[in-house]
């Protein structure tokens, strides 16, 4: 006997919402099955709360899984649940209106948005709308010309109902058969253009793409498709290592165990469940292209942003791992998160972990984290370098060596302000192209004389982090090379038959001054060099910056004037002297070429052409007076 069929208009607003569903809200037409298996994963989860909490429930036998069958003949996708189901009161409310008091002003406003900025889709304005109305089922609409949708409630007396509809305005409604089994079973008439989805591997691809963490499992034509589990909501002590391990190598696509493993939950400021791993390798240093960043969003479970931009920071791009928060606020397509404040306090909340974690680590085990140091450091330079917000905490984690270290040892700012002398003045530092260059250059000079620690920096960036922070733990950072009133008091001076008369020294910078013109902007007396003859500072930059902006602008060329100091006891500065004294023209040319001496010490890039003829006369003049 045939059953009475009932059709139904849709609401006005559900009319509209469909045509924006349909149209123009999401991006990717694969998020309908996304949303299908979530929704399925919701009844499912309701039942199973029902079931532990004694609740009389309908076919108690039947298995608490998802099941999805294609028909590439029929052009059909099945998609199936045995949760809690609906009633025909249900399907009213659910399928057939928007239940949320707001609906009309919402519409009203969505439409207005639209009027006043044509510029923008209107996929692009719903998706700053539509916020707070679980419309997802109308995602298979993309898909299919005709859904048709038969359900029964869990409760052991509600009959079964079938749902239908096209999409175009209004649906039918049908008594079901009355042994219809509990949950809910969708049926998709695929549109010709989507035909594809009636075929099982791609299914598989979006099932393993968005919803490979399911809580239920999920069969494709009988077939298990979720095979990788959700560790991340599980307690730590209840995961093996090599359970982290398969994991790690599911999510990043990885043939090695991972580095590191931080998996932590937080129920404040924000309820977040978090499994992040550091990979063995920086492949950026292998001269790969610029990672992206391998962090996944996810909503109980459920895939929300793949490689999200938004819950971890640049620099922290080489983090792979998964956030789980059922805080987040989502709009209607899951595609877009909606509250930014939120999204920055979750980013804030896991990347102030994660440093936290680090910085246990490199106290726990400092080899292991030098190791780590040694690939990804660059990463944590330039979070320093550019991430405001985490700063501090990165700042802690940058690691140098020195010149009371032994080569490749490292140590932390920390541990330098805990080894300082009791007078110093300040954290010192001096870069270089290597370990060699600076400790064969004059500016460790008055350092070592005085037993004071000097931090080595080798990289450009190096030298802009430290030069952007005024202090660490109160003490100054001062850079050796550049002209400080912090530097340490001059060295102790020993009296030197080589040493230039007092009452002389003055005539001999204001000659050095004529000499150089341009090419200084000051010659003084040093207070720092023991055994070099001069040395050249930087009175608004250090040298690696100065050696930047020289290869930036390199088709200028020339060296930036800097100060010159002359140790006034070397012999070579006593040799120029005695040339000046007896008016020998060739002083003008050893002068030069002291200066350029000590811009090449400095790491400045110096015009070689003109030094080759001056370095050849100044051979054969040494020759020729033997």
């Amino acid at each position: 006997m045939s059953q009475k069929v009932e059709t139904r208009e849709f609401q006005t607003e559900i009319k509209q919402l469909l045509d924006i569903v349909i149209n123009s809200l999401y991006t990717e037409k694969d998020i309908f099955l996304r949303e299908l298996i979530s929704n399925a994963a919701d009844a499912t989860e309701k039942l199973r709360y029902l079931t532990l909490s004694g609740d009389e429930v309908a076919d108690k036998e039947l298995p608490l899984e998802i099941e999805i069958e294609t028909d590439a003949e029929a052009h059909t996708l099945t998609i199936s649940d045995n949760g809690i189901g609906m009633t025909r009161e249900d399907l009213i409310a659910n399928l057939g209106t928007i239940a949320h008091s707001g609906s009309k002003e919402f519409i009203s406003q969505l439409a207005q948005t639209s009027r006043e900025s044509k510029e923008s889709s209107v996929g692009e304005t719903a998706l700053s709308l539509i916020g707070q109305f679980g419309v997802g089922f109308y995602s298979a609409f993309m898909v299919a010309e005709k859904v048709t949708l038969t359900t029964r409630s869990y409760r052991t007396e509600d009959e079964s109902y079938t749902w239908t509809s096209d999409g175009s305005g209004s649906y039918t409604l049908e008594k079901g058969e009355a042994t219809g089994g509990r949950g809910t079973k969708i049926v998709l008439s695929l549109k010709p253009d989507a035909y594809k989805y009636a075929e099982p591997n791609n299914i598989n691809e979006i099932i393993k793409q968005y919803s490979s963490f399911v809580s239920f499992p999920v069969k494709v034509n009988g077939e298990k498709a979720n095979t990788v589990e959700a560790i991340w909501v599980k307690n730590p002590s209840e995961i093996s290592d090599q359970e982290y391990e398969e994991f790690y190598k599911y999510l990043a696509n990885a043939f090695d165990e991972p580095y590191y493993k931080l998996h932590f939950s937080s129920d404040a400021p924000l309820d977040i469940k978090a499994l992040l791993f550091v990979p063995k390798e920086n492949f950026e240093s292998f001269g790969f292209s610029r990672m992206e960043r391998g962090v996944n969003l996810f909503c109980k479970k459920v895939l929300i942003q793949e490689k999200s931009e938004a819950i971890v920071p640049e620099w922290a791009r080489f983090i792979r791992g998964v956030i789980d928060s059922e805080e987040l606020p989502l709009n209607i397509s899951r595609e877009t998160l909606q509250d930014s404040a939120l999204v920055t306090k979750l980013n804030r909340v896991v990347t102030g972990r994660f440093l936290k974690f680090l910085d246990e680590q490199a106290k726990n085990n400092p080899e292991k984290y030098r190791e780590f140091w040694e690939k990804f450091g660059s990463f944590l330079k330039e979070g320093a370098a550019t991430d405001v917000l985490h700063k501090d905490a990165l700042v802690k984690l940058l690691r140098f060596e020195s010149n009371m270290t032994k080569d490749k040892e490292l140590i932390s700012l920390e541990q330098y302000v805990e080894r300082m002398q009791e007078e110093q003045k300040g954290i010192y530092y001096v870069s270089g192209y290597n370990r060699e260059s600076i400790e064969s250059g004059p500016y460790l000079e008055i350092f070592k004389d005085k037993g004071i620690e000097v931090l080595y920096v080798y990289e450009t960036i190096d030298d802009y982090v430290l030069n952007s922070l005024p202090e660490f733990q109160g003490k100054k950072i001062v850079a050796a090379e550049q002209d400080s009133e912090d530097l340490p008091e001059g060295v102790e001076q020993k009296e030197s038959e080589e040493e230039i008369p007092q009452d002389e020294v003055d005539g001999l910078l204001t000659w050095f001054k004529e000499t150089l013109g341009n090419r200084v902007t000051e010659v003084r007396v040093s207070k720092r060099l023991v055994e070099s003859p001069a040395v050249v500072l930087s009175s608004f930059g250090t040298n690696s910056m100065v050696r930047m902006m020289q290869l930036m602008n390199k088709d200028q060329g020339g060296t930036p004037p800097g100060i010159l100091e002359i140790n006034s006891r070397h012999p070579v500065m006593k040799g120029i002297y005695d040339l000046q004294k007896n008016n020998d023209p060739f002083a003008a040319a050893a002068a030069e070429q002291v200066l350029e001496n000590a811009q090449i010490a400095a790491g400045l890039l110096v015009d070689p052409r003109g030094m080759v003829n001056r370095l050849n006369n100044i051979l054969e003049r040494a020759v020729s007076h033997k």
